[in-house]
């Protein structure tokens, strides 16, 4: 495994990063892994380098951080860990424990850090944009937990790149900490991020994480998992175009002798958008297959031909997110 410098910081990440949201409790949602299922998946990902965890305070309402946070530092100490976990999403019925207010910053990041077992995160990042907290509230409590030292970098997720630029903007105006990551959804079905969160990011020297690289399983699946049946996240993908490329995976997969898994999550790791693929995992060979995609290259006579049938779409964010995205151009 090799690690490379997130963004301009001086962090050290390696080239993937686990996404936790199927490790915590079965009660949350079906296919999540209980904590016994969950402890292999963790100790293989460090017994192959990974030292980037992915978690959210919302994933199995907060029993995510606990079995990921709690069990990685049973493994391994503290110092070879880069953690992260994120706020926004609802995590009660009371109308002040969700969203990007002071209050909620406050409250969510001393609760993420007794449920994961450490005194601070290494990154910290806001699940999607709050329309209704005003920006200069949500930069300057985030600015807060760096300087309480509960955090050591801040990042962003799910949003249009205008918000995110304001956000920086705002930071900037008022000597707040800044974003320095991007975590935003990427992949052959899904590359809207290309038009304008990926040139602003290169032009401010952000670190971009992806998540998704298998499109929810749409582009790996030959035939409906647990997972797939159960998520509402699945009308994303669908439409003639998408199982047009996830064909054309398959048949590039074939040609290769690799899984259409390792395919799709090659063309999303050699990206010329240099990025930090989010690799979700039911099972340890999981994390097995995403690292060895690592070394596959794809020449661009493969890229073309996989890349050619997409057409511009509608954009994801937190405002639109539980709706297919519609293509834009059909001809």
């Amino acid at each position: 495994m090799d690690y490379i410098r997130f963004g301009q910081t001086g962090l050290k990440v390696s080239q993937l990063c686990l996404g936790t949201m199927s490790l915590g409790s079965s009660a949350w949602k079906r296919w999540v892994l209980d904590e016994p299922d969950a402890i292999p998946i963790l100790r293989r990902a460090l017994d192959l380098g990974i030292n980037f965890f992915d978690m959210a305070d919302w994933y199995s309402t907060g029993r995510n951080e606990e079995v990921v946070g709690q069990n990685l530092l049973k493994m391994t100490a503290r110092e070879r860990l880069v953690l992260a976990t994120k706020v926004y999403y609802p995590m009660s019925d009371d109308p002040n424990d969700r969203g990007l207010s002071a209050k909620h910053i406050a409250a969510s990041i001393d609760r993420s850090l007794t449920r994961i077992g450490t005194d601070y995160l290494d990154l910290y990042v806001i699940h999607a944009f709050d329309a209704d907290t005003p920006i200069e509230e949500t930069m300057q409590a985030l600015h807060d937990t760096v300087r309480a030292g509960k955090v050591r970098y801040l990042g962003a997720s799910t949003m249009y790149a205008w918000q995110f630029a304001k956000m920086n903007h705002v930071a900037q105006m008022y000597g707040f900490t800044p974003f320095v990551n991007m975590q935003c959804q990427y992949n052959l079905l899904y590359r809207e991020e290309e038009r304008e969160m990926f040139p602003y990011c290169r032009d401010q020297g952000i670190a971009v994480s992806t998540f998704s690289p298998l499109a929810r399983g749409f582009l790996a699946r030959d035939a409906e998992t647990t997972r797939t049946a159960h998520d509402v996240y699945q009308q994303f993908y669908g439409d003639e175009i998408d199982r047009e490329i996830a064909r054309r995976v398959r048949e590039v997969a074939a040609r290769r002798g690799v899984g259409a898994a390792q395919l799709a999550m090659a063309w999303v790791a050699g990206n010329p958008n240099h990025n930090v693929p989010i690799v979700g995992a039911a099972k340890g060979v999981h994390v097995d297959a995403a690292v060895e995609a690592l070394t596959l290259r794809l020449d661009e006579k493969e890229r073309s031909y996989l890349e050619a049938p997409y057409r511009p779409r509608d954009e994801i964010n937190d405002q639109n997110s539980l709706r297919r995205p519609r293509a834009l151009h059909t001809g």
